[in-house]
């Protein structure tokens, strides 16, 4: 199964992203690609502030999850990306951060953010709801896809969740911030997740001023089979469930563990 990360500049014309998106999509898909994974709040940007967010949000029912929906179908490709929904749960006003999976025209799965950008200077839970604790998967020509946003990277214990709950890759939706040594923190810690749990890890970055890019396709053994720098663009690679099952057999870390992972503060 071919699968590709995609980047690019999110602005806040919803219109204009859905359009970057559909360029991507259909690039991708032209190339044989199964499932396109695209950045965290793909939908508008990440960053304009509060009340911009909040105007911005939609239903998973919505005008953005719909065309997406539709362009899977169009394309018979599978589509991973970030949006903001309103949080109808009493959250102040505050938005849930989330990512959707679609294919042939349905949505498969949503996944909400559970660790929360409140480091180096951002406070995302002022605006955002967290999401968990479960672990989302969906199944794609026999794959078990798990779905993780940006800051979620720095937690290894939601993807040995998602290990234990059968992915066997794991797509990664991101608006990592740039700054000083950022950029080698998320090569590393992709790689670091793909090896820990021998999943193959599909990191999709947004590419902008503030936000580093850098998507990557490892495989499960910590090889980098594919990759973009700082300009917007795509790249894809294989991901072949022989080499998964190979390594596998070569690396049971997974069998060999002495502790289990399990929900913690579900409060946060």
């Amino acid at each position: 199964m071919r699968v590709s990360v995609h980047q690019f500049a999110v602005g806040e014309d919803k219109a204009a992203n859905l359009e970057r998106i559909a360029e991507g999509v259909r690039a991708a898909a032209a190339a044989g690609s199964r499932l396109a994974v695209f950045p965290e709040g793909s939908m508008a940007r990440f960053w304009t502030g509060a009340e911009a967010i909040r105007a911005a949000a939609e239903p998973l029912d919505g005008p953005f999850t719909t065309r997406l929906r539709a362009l899977s179908r169009e394309h018979g490709i599978a589509i991973v990306a970030g949006m903001h929904r309103p949080d109808d749960g009493g959250g102040a006003g505050r938005v849930l951060n989330t990512s959707v999976a679609v294919d042939g025209g349905e949505l498969l799965a949503s996944y909400t953010k559970m660790h929360l950008y409140d480091a180096l200077g951002f406070r995302e839970s002022d605006n955002v709801t967290p999401g968990g604790p479960d672990a989302v998967t969906f199944t794609l020509d026999g794959t078990v896809v798990g779905l993780s946003t940006c800051y979620d990277l720095r937690f290894p214990e939601l993807y040995r969740r998602l290990a234990d709950a059968g992915a066997e890759l794991v797509a990664v939706s991101a608006a990592w911030v740039a700054g000083p040594y950022k950029e080698d923190h998320w090569t590393t810690l992709l790689r670091a997740r793909a090896i820990e749990n021998t999943v193959y890890v599909a990191g999709s970055g947004e590419v902008s001023p503030a936000n580093c890019g850098r998507s990557t396709l490892v495989d499960p053994f910590g090889v980098v089979l594919a990759g973009l720098g700082e300009t917007p663009g795509w790249a894809m690679a294989e991901v072949d469930r022989e080499r998964l099952a190979e390594v596998r057999a070569k690396l049971p870390s997974l069998r060999h563990r002495r502790f289990t992972v399990a929900p913690d503060r579900p409060d946060r």
